[in-house]
């Protein structure tokens, strides 16, 4: 046993030969650390032994900073999605049933759709979210109760704020959890990871937070005083509201919306047609239309202006005309039945054949020279245009001959004065004309620009140009956009003949049905400014809407 033993044993090598090792795994040698103890290889070595070698190919790790784009956009998209599909709130307010959302927006606002009659636009706040209001219906019940008992319409004004107060909070909370569930949802689709699908939703609601912030930080209540209407350019009185009203009843933010709701609410009311809108008995309305050239189409559209919105006088500071030929003249006919007095000062395309022939139409006025009159209470003076240049062919004098027209408009007023009969109104047809009677009127109007200028003259005297009410004439057709058909209704005071506020019209050009309606408000007349009007003579102001 003891030999079976031995011969089991291997003996040992003998000195200096090499010993010999049989075929078969290798042992992988233990790594010791500093105390001598064997172990696993440190995590360094571990980390060294995953990195690729060169010239493998294997792909690089993400980096930090398009990670985090992915998540944003992820995050943006997810929370367009969510509101979009998940952000409508359903709120009744007054007797009306609308639709509130949040939208995305480069420049914020607030939309206040009305169908079918059209679209009111405010300017309310700056940030990359739009609030749009849409109204669906009247509601039947509670329409026939204001019928029924008209002494709630006194309470109706706190009604609607409180509901359209109520409706804004509820749409906070449902377009937090929309934008938040619309992020983390579509997180989970792109990454299947639940942190980065939380850490998506996360991020939509900090940017809708931070969106939300900037609304508050930006609100403009003075906003619904000027609203912005496109739509049927028969209904824009009626929805835009009468400017006495506005001017008058502007002093609480919310009484000046709920009075937005319930005239479209009035709207809603009529049966089968719209109510007729009732001008207001103290106010005097004034068309300003120019440049006109030729455009058969602008007598249609002044007809309707006049008649929707009660014109008392029509106020044309000229190019009526493109040629000034005698061909022309029966393109004037129409000026005799558009149902409002019409004044009119020759543009430097009006030749004196035009201006003969317009001072023999019925209800026509023709200013030149500073020639003063009185239509519907207000006292108006003018001059023509100097110089006559149909084309290219005439060299024009410049703005030395503008000057020297402006000139006797400007003694004339000055004449007028001194004799106790101030002058309302000055008109021209070139700005730097019209320009001389600064500070010797309140109002100044011209046109020649084909597009809108309002500004404030040194001496107090307001200028504004108007825009081309034939947009353009013939010469449309050579842009590549047709140029808007232009014009402005303004709302004087029937006792001092101050401008209150005024309207913009404009619409689209050839082959456009565009219409939108925008309210101004003289600076004097907004929230928050002193009482009384500008008095020509007084220190220079800015200019109520930069041109």
């Amino acid at each position: 046993m003891a030999r079976a033993a031995r011969s089991r044993t291997s003996p040992p090598d003998p000195p200096g030969r090499p010993r010999l090792r049989l075929p078969g795994p290798r042992r992988r040698p233990a790594v010791r650390d500093r105390s001598g103890a064997a172990g696993r290889p440190p995590s360094a070595l571990r980390r060294r032994a995953r990195r690729p070698a060169p010239g493998s190919t294997l792909a690089p790790p993400t980096r930090p900073y398009t990670r985090a784009l992915g998540l944003l956009a992820v995050s943006l998209f997810g929370a367009w999605l969510g509101l979009l599909l998940l952000g409508d709130v359903r709120a009744p307010v007054g007797p009306m049933d609308t639709t509130m959302a949040l939208r995305p927006a480069l420049t914020g606002g607030t939309r206040i759709t009305v169908p079918p009659l059209g679209a009111l636009e405010l300017d309310s706040h700056r940030a990359p979210v739009r609030l749009d209001v849409a109204v669906d219906r009247l509601d039947p019940v509670r329409s026939a109760a204001l019928v029924d008992h008209p002494e709630r319409f006194a309470g109706l004004q706190q009604q609607v704020t409180r509901d359209v107060l109520r409706g804004a909070a509820g749409l906070v909370a449902t377009s937090c959890a929309a934008v938040a569930g619309g992020a983390t949802a579509l997180g989970l689709v792109v990454y299947r990871r639940p942190r980065r699908a939380l850490a998506a939703g996360g991020l939509a609601l900090t940017l809708l937070t931070a969106s939300g912030a900037a609304a508050y930080a930006t609100w403009n209540p003075k906003s619904v005083l000027e609203p912005r209407f496109s739509g049927l350019l028969s209904s824009a009185p009626s929805v835009v509201g009468t400017a006495r009203s506005i001017v008058s009843e502007f002093d609480v933010y919310q009484k000046e919306l709920a009075r937005l709701v319930t005239n479209v609410s009035k709207l809603y009311d009529a049966a089968s047609t719209l109510p007729a809108y009732r001008p207001d008995p103290t106010t005097l309305r004034v068309l300003h239309v120019s440049d006109i050239h030729l455009n058969p189409a602008s007598w249609h559209i002044i007809a309707s202006l006049v008649k929707q919105y009660r014109i008392d006088v029509i106020i044309d500071t000229g190019d009526t005309m493109d040629h000034g030929s005698a061909a022309e003249n029966h393109f004037l006919d129409p000026v005799a039945t558009l149902g409002a007095p019409y004044v009119w000062v020759r543009g430097n395309h009006d030749s004196r054949t035009t201006q003969r022939y317009l001072a023999g139409r019925r209800h026509v006025t023709v200013l030149d020279d500073g020639r003063v009159t009185q239509v519907a209470g207000v006292r108006i003076a003018g001059v023509g245009d100097p110089q006559f240049t149909p084309d290219r062919s005439v060299v024009a004098a410049g703005d030395a001959a503008e000057r020297t027209a402006g000139g006797r408009l400007a003694d004339a007023l000055r004449t007028q004065r001194l004799a106790g009969t101030p002058v309302d109104i000055a008109l021209a047809h070139n700005p730097t004309a019209a320009a001389e009677a600064d500070g010797l009127v309140p109002l100044a109007l011209a046109g020649h620009l084909h597009q809108p200028v309002i500004s404030t003259l040194p001496q107090g005297t307001r200028l504004m140009v108007e825009g081309s009410t034939g947009g353009g004439g013939l010469r449309a057709v050579q842009d590549k956009q047709p140029a808007p058909v232009q014009a402005s209704v303004l709302y004087l005071d029937r006792t001092t003949r101050r401008l209150q506020a005024w309207d913009e019209i404009t619409l689209g050009g050839l082959g456009l049905t565009r219409a939108e309606v925008s309210r101004h408000l003289p600076r004097e007349n907004q929230p928050g400014a002193p009482d009384g009007t500008p008095s020509p003579g007084r220190s220079a102001t800015p200019s109520d809407r930069p041109g």
